[in-house]
């Protein structure tokens, strides 16, 4: 077995039992190899100084504050953020909801990289001006805006890797799903459409997703109907299942989101053979406490604390030094 597939395998372990396992199954089938590794090598393609566009964020409570985010997804887009920094200077350019950019914004700088504009970020790249950066982009609310918005955002940045974490997507009637089939579209921002048209347009795109209802999720849709509760039939009413219908070029599933980042960083790692890069146990601490100061909750529990989707702290510290630990045993050898 290779390091990737023991990767894979790790953070497939369907700990919250949504059926990612079936999921995994489906993806490894489409894409035929590793799925952390195919998403590494996405990475580790970005040229020197390139943008990305990257995307994380899911307003959980938006008929109470369209403020409450969640804690799954930021802290795993931060670690990639940091090793697109390390290995490439890159710039992450992060689209969400403008109310959900601040706490973004904190998760990005606990991760060590400074909050700069697109201008400023560009200067980075000029002789000794080497920063870990990241740009904050608000997207659109409405479908028509965003569509609108699409196309004139990737002119303006020309991303070399679109990367999405966590990230819900619309299923076939338009509709934004949460895991217990509830239509929780408020307040959200369309960013699927953006990813539909970069996927379009050849964009190299990665997505990591846990439930079946998140972007990228398309790729393996008769898996999502078939496997996921509410897959085929949702509780709103609308008709269709929770499974979201924008593809990716690689889509990486993982029992947790977050975790899914940690393996790609991990994978990432190896194909660089740079130890620096690889997510650590103190940091993973340090982003998920920082959470719980913003406010991100635990959208299982419905509390503001540091276990992601209900899986206590401690347990996604072990998840992050399990692949650090295989990188670090394959790198010795």
């Amino acid at each position: 077995m290779t390091l990737g597939d023991r990767l894979d395998r790790l953070v497939n372990i369907d700990i919250g039992g949504r059926g990612i396992e079936h999921l995994y199954e489906a993806a490894r089938a489409r894409i035929g190899t590793s799925l952390t590794m195919a998403a590494a090598a996405k990475l580790a393609a970005v040229p020197e100084g390139a943008v990305v566009l990257a995307t994380t964020g899911s307003v959980s409570r938006a008929w109470i504050s369209a403020e409450i985010g969640e804690n799954d997804g930021p802290a795993g887009l931060a670690a990639i953020c940091r090793a697109l920094s390390l290995a490439r200077r890159a710039i992450p350019v992060v689209v969400a909801e403008e109310a959900l950019l601040p706490g973004i914004g904190a998760i990005l700088r606990a991760a060590g990289l400074a909050i700069v504009t697109l201008e400023e970020a560009r200067r980075t790249a000029m002789p000794g001006g080497r920063l870990a950066v990241a740009v904050l982009h608000p997207y659109p609310l409405e479908d028509a805006a965003a569509q609108a918005a699409a196309g004139p955002l990737l002119d303006q940045l020309a991303p070399a890797l679109a990367f999405s974490t966590e990230r819900v997507g619309r299923n076939a009637r338009g509709i934004y799903h949460n895991m217990r089939g509830v239509d929780f579209g408020m307040g959200r921002a369309r960013i699927d459409h953006l990813f539909d048209l970069a996927l379009a347009r050849g964009i190299p795109s990665v997505a990591v997703g846990d439930g079946g209802n998140e972007i990228g999720m398309g790729l393996v849709a008769e898996a999502v109907t078939a496997h996921v509760p509410f897959g085929k039939q949702c509780a709103c009413g609308c008709g269709g299942g929770l499974g979201a219908i924008t593809g990716t070029d690689v889509l990486v599933t993982a029992a947790v989101s977050n975790w899914g980042c940690t393996a790609i960083a991990a994978a990432f790692a190896a194909l660089e053979r740079n130890p620096a890069l690889l997510h650590t146990p103190e940091l993973e601490e340090r982003l998920l406490l920082r959470g719980t100061e913003i406010g991100l909750i635990n959208s299982v529990h419905g509390i503001i604390d540091p276990n992601v989707d209900g899986i206590p702290l401690a347990t996604h510290q072990a998840m992050v030094e399990l692949c650090r630990g295989l990188v670090l045993a394959e790198l010795a050898r």
